[in-house]
């Protein structure tokens, strides 16, 4: 039997990369897929198909996760769709790098919106019918620059220790009523966003960390998984690293 075969699972930011990755994987497991886009329109319905071909539903969403408002007529629209939502996913994130001298006002809040604000605005939506059923498994996609932080990246390593304060928050809220929250954080994982860098930098990157190799989407979806699964079901309030090593 397939580990999340019959839940729901809301998935934001998944039209592409990490979140598409982990999409698929829930999808192969057996879940119904709701997930968001907010521009990448062809993207996402690509991804609808290819959730249907596990013969599971998959239904985009066009939704700005950290618009407040937005994210309560989501939860709305997915619970029109489906009985429940078993597993949130906060994945919804952006980078707006410099170094804090040249980084405008605009650029540290767009980043703490989409990637902090999100993870506040989903999980309030979501948590009345969590706690109706007494149950449910929260995942927010944090990184290992919010454990140890980057130099140029101060908002984004911000908005991703943010989370981590906040899925540990959450979990001791929420545990009694059966509702577990984790942080994952991945480290240097090879997207369509990486592809386009300097082959060269990349290349040193590799170079070191531990298993001399980038992390792929299906790495941290792995992950996701084992926490949206009854496998993990005493686990909760930990941030578990994803980076082949790279912060050992």
């Amino acid at each position: 039997m397939k580990l999340l075969a019959g839940k729901v699972a809301l998935i934001t930011g998944a039209s592409r990369g990490i979140g598409r990755g982990i999409a698929l994987a829930l999808a192969e497991q057996g879940a119904n897929i709701a997930f968001t886009y907010n521009s990448s329109t062809e993207q996402a319905m690509l991804l609808q198909d290819e959730i249907k071909h596990f013969g599971v539903t998959g239904i985009g969403f066009q939704s700005n996760a950290a618009d407040y408002t937005a994210a309560e007529n989501l939860v709305a629209g997915v619970l029109a769709q489906f009985p429940t939502i078993d597993i949130v996913v906060n994945n919804a994130g952006i980078t707006r790098d410099n170094l804090l001298m040249r980084m405008s006002e605009q650029h540290f809040d767009e980043v703490i919106n989409t990637n902090l604000k999100s993870v506040f605005n989903i999980t309030k939506a979501v948590q009345r019918q969590l706690l109706k059923q007494r149950s449910g498994s929260i995942i927010n996609i944090s990184s290992v620059v919010g454990v140890k932080g980057n130099a140029g990246q101060a908002n984004y390593a911000a908005s991703k220790a943010g989370i981590i304060g906040f899925t540990k928050s959450i979990a001791l809220e929420l545990g009694s009523r059966n509702i577990r929250c984790n942080a994952i954080a991945p480290g240097f994982i090879e997207t369509e966003m990486t592809a386009a860098l300097n082959q060269e930098t990349v290349k040193q990157w590799r170079e070191a960390i531990p298993l001399k190799r980038g992390g792929t989407p299906q790495d941290v979806a792995n992950l996701v998984v084992f926490l949206a699964s009854d496998m993990s079901t005493y686990i909760t309030g930990q941030v578990i690293n994803v980076d082949g090593g790279m912060l050992t």
